[in-house]
């Protein structure tokens, strides 16, 4: 009583919209009946700005820069709204670091892990001696799912992508931020995958995988720090 209080109204209806989209709301008001039991239509009837183009089938480029330049436009998000945020930083670092998607300040921002979780990142690589520009940083998605969610069909055929781009990279250790670049590398959720270096083998040779958590996680639960600066530890330990 008598404080001022202030409370931030676009920030709560852009959390609780978000919080529907990620629910699988697709549209804000539809007047028209809706049977929500009804099947899906197949991906052929869907509008082509919205199929999700399968890749097994196509011969990706056999070089790392042919293939960055291939995923700017190619891949089963190229109709997703948005831009494609490629690759940051340089290859040649041997650390190659993996997140999901980009977040929602990405796009305007136009780069990976911008906003409160990009300075977190930040933080993240200060504290073992790296910067954006000493690291390869990548996502499994170069756009955000416009509901903020993958189907999974799209997240195998990502998981496709990204192993195909880590042979390219060779890089000699990859960190996996989240569930979904945890389980497409080690075919693991964090919870399971973290606290030991896992050897996955591709066409480059071998690479060391750490997973660990995602910097959005980390500022919602604070708690876990502990534990992604044992991963941080285990990642950059004997790296040299």
């Amino acid at each position: 009583m008598g404080a001022d209080q202030h409370n931030d109204w676009r920030a709560s209806v852009a959390s609780a919209l978000e919080w529907w989209r990620d629910a699988g709301v697709d549209c804000e008001i539809d007047d028209g009946p809706r049977d929500w039991l009804a099947r899906m239509p197949s991906p052929d009837k869907l509008p082509a700005a919205v199929r999700e183009a399968p890749v097994e089938a196509i011969k990706l480029p056999e070089t790392l820069a042919e293939f960055a330049a291939w995923r700017a436009v190619s891949g089963p998000e190229a109709g997703w709204p948005g831009q494609a945020l490629a690759t940051q930083g340089d290859a040649a670092s041997g650390l190659m670091i993996v997140a999901d998607m980009p977040d929602r300040e990405d796009d305007a921002a136009g780069a990976l892990l911008s906003g409160s979780a990009g300075r977190l990142f930040d933080a993240m690589l200060a504290a073992i001696g790296r910067d954006r520009q000493s690291i390869y940083l990548t996502a499994l998605s170069v756009k955000r799912p416009p509901a903020g969610r993958a189907s999974d069909e799209t997240v195998e055929q990502l998981a496709t992508l990204i192993r195909h781009h880590l042979s390219l990279a060779a890089p000699k250790r990859v960190l996996a931020l989240g569930n979904a670049a945890s389980r497409a590398l080690t075919g693991m959720d964090v919870a399971d995958a973290r606290g030991s270096l896992r050897v996955i083998k591709h066409d480059g040779g071998t690479s060391e995988v750490v997973a660990s958590f995602h910097p959005r996680f980390l500022l919602e639960r604070p708690a876990a720090k502990a534990d992604a600066w044992r991963d941080l530890k285990m990642l950059i330990g004997g790296f040299e």
